[in-house]
């Protein structure tokens, strides 16, 4: 009994991998549930803006809807085009899917709650959204489809421009922090006055806001799954379980550019001191509870820009990216630059 549990003390390798473990399964189970249930409320917000009322027949106000689709998608049959590459159109969606899940290591969800504490998390998100990019154009190569292979072209030339602007974006950040680390960027947020980088760094917040909707292919950025040209574009060629990957990697990318988004520019799980001192009972609510609200502020971003822009012609889209938010993320590290360099 003694050596068991001289085994899974704390601080041994055992007892490390199984609070490893337990962390994995906890973040997964949370986060893939709200995508489950982000599909729901994208369809509630954009029905009520439309003045519809969206999903009403399955359960109470429609709330069963996600796990009645979940289902179809489950028991749905799994058709694979005859001339297609077999082996690459099956590994495709798991490629994207581990890319999108794999970010959530890195994520300081609140003080002392992250499972992989690295120096170098917000390039492990960069190399991971990298990743994901073959996902599709994987996904548009292997079906032998032209609509599908259109869209895979789309999506590698609009992924590779405006991850530039993205990941340059950030660098105004890692300049004030002094550091990679997620967990370190939001405790130096912490220290400062203001609490948060949205404002020193709105120049980048908004480059990398525009960036967030571009990466994650959404509206008004979706040409790679434009369904009134490509009918859904690379992912046009699959069904059933397959084709349910590809939605819970594009809404998980959503919750991880989001929790990207809170934990470099709003300050993660902490609100400013300047609140605090103003409004003493706040610091009582939990920080996980403050970067969830954050979260879902940025989450229902995607859903009123979904129900109020149209989509942009292609090559506007490309000149957005590389003669407006490269520029701009470019100057943004010039400033950032001297400003700390002189103050």
């Amino acid at each position: 009994m003694n050596a068991i549990e001289s085994v899974i003390m704390p601080g041994s390798l055992l007892w490390d991998v199984l609070i490893s473990v337990i962390k994995v399964a906890v973040v997964m189970g949370i986060v893939l549930l709200h995508v489950a249930y982000a599909t729901y409320f994208e369809r509630k917000v954009i029905a009520h803006m439309q003045a519809r009322l969206g999903p009403m027949r399955v359960g109470p106000h429609g709330l069963l809807q996600p796990i009645a689709d979940g289902l179809k998608l489950f028991f749905k049959e799994d058709i694979i085009p005859s001339q297609a590459d077999k082996p690459v159109f099956k590994i495709a969606p798991l490629i994207m899917l581990f890319a999108a899940i794999s970010s959530l290591a890195v994520v300081p969800f609140f003080n002392g709650f992250i499972i992989a504490d690295i120096n170098v998390g917000l390039l492990f998100v960069l190399a991971m959204s990298s990743l994901g990019a073959y996902g599709l154009i994987l996904a548009g190569w292997s079906s032998n489809s032209k609509y599908s292979f259109l869209g895979g072209l789309r999506s590698s030339s609009q992924m590779i421009s405006y991850e530039i602007a993205v990941g340059l974006s950030l660098v105004g950040v890692m300049l004030l922090s002094e550091s990679l680390n997620p967990r370190e960027i939001v405790l130096a947020q912490q220290q400062t006055w203001y609490g948060m980088y949205l404002l020193p760094q709105f120049i980048g917040y908004f480059v990398f806001l525009v960036g967030m909707f571009a990466e994650t292919n959404r509206p008004p950025f979706d040409l790679p799954e434009a369904e009134s040209e490509l009918v859904a574009g690379y992912f046009v060629e699959y069904s059933g379980f397959r084709f349910s990957l590809y939605v819970v990697a594009e809404y998980t990318g959503m919750v991880v550019m989001s929790c990207i988004a809170v934990t470099c520019f709003w300050g993660g799980w902490t609100i400013p001191r300047f609140l605090t001192e103003v409004l003493p009972f706040l610091t009582v609510v939990p920080g996980i509870i403050w970067f969830i609200l954050k979260v879902y502020a940025h989450i229902f971003l995607f859903y009123w820009m979904r129900a109020t822009l149209p989509r942009y012609r292609y090559d506007r889209l490309m000149a957005l990216g590389w003669k407006v938010l490269i520029p701009l993320a470019l100057a943004n590290i010039v400033v950032t630059a001297l400003v700390k360099f002189y103050c």
